[in-house]
């Protein structure tokens, strides 16, 4: 029924390396009985998002980002307008995903990406799958931009790093899943982890608001112990989202804002019908 909202949605956050997290807090609400069925994201959000979207459980997309294949997806070179390109993230969606087409994915997908010539951000959800991921992935400078219809993208993060908004009318429970917590830092030395680390402190302020409209938001701390390019250590950071997701569902439980707890015990009881 067209309009109809689902029962819950969930947006993630980009991050790099860190978005790894995602994976585990999928897995985490699966077990409770909670599977999104509308999902939006932003760069490695994005991506993992769009794993999902095409029917992936938690587990097997661990297993693509922890494959050799995936853990050399860097390939460094010096093109003109960036460090790193993107083919072997593309090589790898082509060989997992069916159909390089949103239509062709199990459940809504809705990515954000930064249109640099008109200076906003843009939410994707009809037409080619794969150079809108690529787009909402390429951090500015350390990626090639995406140029499509002559329209030069980079990262959904410069401007949307957690697009609630894009989903908040469309499902009853929204849950955002946010990678990039941000707090005082002892040491800050060399080039890029003092790039990392303004990058990081400059997207955290378009996330706010969007924050403001998930109903539950996970934000593991400890996401920020992991750099942009740790994929290889890809298990330890699911591992990260699995115990905060689980944390997180256990204070819920066990806290003493009533309303929250009752909102949950019925996404829970509910989420069957859906």
């Amino acid at each position: 029924m067209p309009g109809k909202k689902v029962r819950f949605g969930i947006a993630l956050s980009g991050g790099g390396a860190r978005g790894i997290a995602h994976i585990g807090v999928l897995e985490t609400l699966e077990k409770y009985g909670i599977k999104p069925k509308i999902i939006s994201g932003t760069s490695m959000g994005a991506i993992v998002g769009a794993f999902y979207a095409a029917g992936y459980p938690p587990k097997e997309i661990l297993e693509i980002v922890s494959s050799r294949k995936f853990h050399k997806l860097i390939n460094w070179h010096l093109p003109f307008s960036g460090l790193i390109d993107m083919d072997k993230v593309q090589e790898v969606m082509v060989e997992k995903i069916e159909k390089d087409d949103f239509s062709a994915l199990k459940i809504p997908f809705y990515c954000a990406v930064t249109n640099l010539n008109s200076g906003l951000f843009e939410i994707k959800s009809k037409g080619k799958l794969f150079q809108w991921v690529l787009a909402s992935a390429s951090i500015p400078v350390v990626f090639e931009p995406q140029i499509i219809d002559g329209q030069t993208y980079v990262d959904g993060g410069l401007l949307n790093n957690l697009p609630a908004a894009s989903i908040r009318d469309k499902c009853e429970v929204l849950i955002g899943v946010h990678v990039n917590h941000n707090g005082p830092e002892d040491e800050v030395k060399g080039l890029m982890t003092v790039a990392e680390r303004c990058f990081r402190l400059g997207i955290a302020q378009n996330v706010e608001e969007s924050k403001k409209l998930c109903d539950f938001l996970i934000e593991p701390p400890e996401a920020r112990d992991f750099t942009t390019f740790n994929f290889n250590k890809a298990r330890e950071i699911y591992e990260v989202g699995k115990r905060e997701s689980e944390r997180y569902i256990a204070h819920a439980f066990d806290s003493v804002d009533l309303e929250k707890i009752l909102e949950l015990q019925k996404s829970l009881a509910k989420n069957t019908k859906n």
